[in-house]
């Protein structure tokens, strides 16, 4: 059923629907309207056993890119709903951007950002945004201008949603990608029993865990809080690829 009206979408609804297992989408680019979605099955992530290939976790350990949280949360989903081969079109619509950019700035949406130098330039290569509330994140979309870009972020929001406490990362829908990366698929009805398992507030905050990880302060390397960084941790990428392999 399509929403008559153009005005963003209020934060407490978003949240709300998130809350009931459902989200919204735009036809294309430009459609002024949305509709909700409530997937039959859905897709997530299990927190302990996100899967990092070899290949990905040497890119992790060589800091391939400057990763940050929460700097730039618009051009990230404007990234993300821009075309791409084989995807001209995008659900993300500009009433979409509007809306999570408020969500963003209530403090219910974040982003992860990768960046890589170029002539004295900081670029934005890849990054994903998504939605968190109670210990529930869920990822809304990634982009990747720089092979592997979208899966180091993935791989360093999975080491910050572990490292506060949050228990569920949702992935809406199971694609090769997120298969490759350990998703796994269940009924909506499972969903919405794991979501309401997972209401609570988290033990500190993302930016928290952010900066834990990037300087190395107040980092645990396991869920228990037990460990130090070591020698083998001396870095933001070898920090989170250590955290990482805890588990998995």
């Amino acid at each position: 059923m399509h929403s008559p009206f153009r005005a963003p979408i209020p934060v407490e609804t978003l949240l709300l629907a998130y809350r009931s297992g459902i989200f919204p989408m735009a036809d294309t680019r430009e459609d002024e309207d949305i509709f909700w979605v409530e997937p039959r099955d859905r897709a997530i992530i299990p927190l302990d056993t996100l899967h990092v290939s070899r290949s990905l976790r040497k890119i992790l350990r060589a800091d391939r890119f400057t990763v940050t949280i929460n700097t730039a949360f618009e051009d990230v989903i404007r990234a993300c709903a821009a075309p791409r081969p084989g995807h001209p079109e995008s659900w993300i619509s500009e009433r979409i951007v509007t809306s999570y950019s408020a969500l963003h700035r209530a403090g219910h949406a974040h982003s992860v950002e990768c960046w890589v130098e170029e002539q004295g330039k900081r670029l934005l290569v890849g990054g994903l945004y998504g939605v968190s509330f109670d210990l529930v994140f869920c990822g809304e979309s990634m982009f990747s201008h720089a092979d592997n870009a979208s899966k180091v972020a993935l791989c360093w929001l999975v080491a910050m949603l572990r490292e506060t406490g949050f228990k569920l990362l949702d992935c809406q829908f199971m694609t090769d990608h997120l298969g490759s990366m350990g998703a796994v698929e269940m009924s909506q009805a499972r969903y919405l029993d794991r979501v309401l398992a997972a209401q609570g507030q988290p033990q500190s905050d993302l930016a928290t865990a952010y900066h834990a990880f990037a300087n190395g302060t107040g980092y645990s390397s396991s869920s228990d809080g037990a460990g130090a960084l070591g020698a083998g941790a001396s870095s933001p990428g070898k920090r989170i690829a250590h955290s990482l392999t805890q588990t998995s």
